[in-house]
């Protein structure tokens, strides 16, 4: 069922894949040609990042994505309400699903309803690019109830960003939570996916992994290995 189908995102047992047509951060310039050999994976879940793209070729992709049958999703690498509104109607503009990322702020949740977008906000003190994340487990807990109250549709963690415990932080998150998670970041080993698999968070991203190749070497294959071996565990 795709997400716009439903109110709420829909939380299955086994934690989806969103592919991110990323690394360190930014879209891939060739991301258009690396989805195209990937049309038929296995993964529902696609997106990319705000920078460095043209707008017109983002629209391309994302439409295309959309007609191949994909989920799609927007993750906004920014801090300020104005970037973050910026983010937002770009993603308007492009049609995605989910708009992830971007601090909280109540123009940009108004903004994301209005124009029937699921919006899943950061929390934590993140900085830089690549993202950092800082903060109590305790406060980031209490700061994603906060946004879910307020019509936030879920969570973007960045746990493995995080400068503590990520295990701990992850864990203690998804299940202080009333609403979906996604682990964000830097997960890119067989360990962290079984890491992921306790969890049990609605959604993981990867990106960078997979362009640096850490679950083999065709990018098609790294999807369909890393979607097979969710279920399978």
């Amino acid at each position: 069922m795709n997400l716009l189908e439903t109110d709420k995102l829909k939380i299955n047992n086994t934690p989806e894949l969103i592919v991110m047509l990323t690394w360190h951060d930014y879209t891939v310039m060739d991301a258009a040609q690396v989805f195209e050999q990937c049309r038929n994976s296995k993964a529902k879940y696609w997106g990319f990042k705000e920078h460095p793209l043209p707008l017109e070729e983002m629209k391309r992709l994302y439409s295309h994505m959309r007609d191949c049958g994909k989920t799609t999703f927007l993750e906004v690498v920014a801090y300020s309400e104005s970037e973050g509104l910026d983010g937002a109607r770009v993603a308007a503009s492009c049609g995605c699903d989910v708009l992830m990322g971007t601090k909280f702020f109540d123009s940009i949740n108004d903004y994301c309803r209005e124009h029937k977008i699921k919006y899943m906000p950061f929390v934590g003190e993140v900085t830089g690019r690549p993202s950092v994340l800082n903060g109590t487990i305790d406060g980031m807990i209490a700061e994603a109830r906060r946004y879910i109250e307020r019509g936030a549709a879920g969570i973007d963690l960045l746990g493995y960003r995080y400068m503590g415990d990520a295990v701990a932080l992850n864990k203690a998150l998804v299940a202080g939570v009333d609403a979906p998670v996604c682990l964000a970041g830097s997960i890119d080993s067989w360990e962290r996916l079984d890491e992921v698999r306790l969890a049990q968070p609605w959604a993981f991203t990867i990106g960078s992994a997979f362009f640096e190749k850490k679950f083999g070497e065709d990018f098609a294959r790294q999807v369909d290995k890393v979607c097979d071996y969710m279920k399978k565990k």
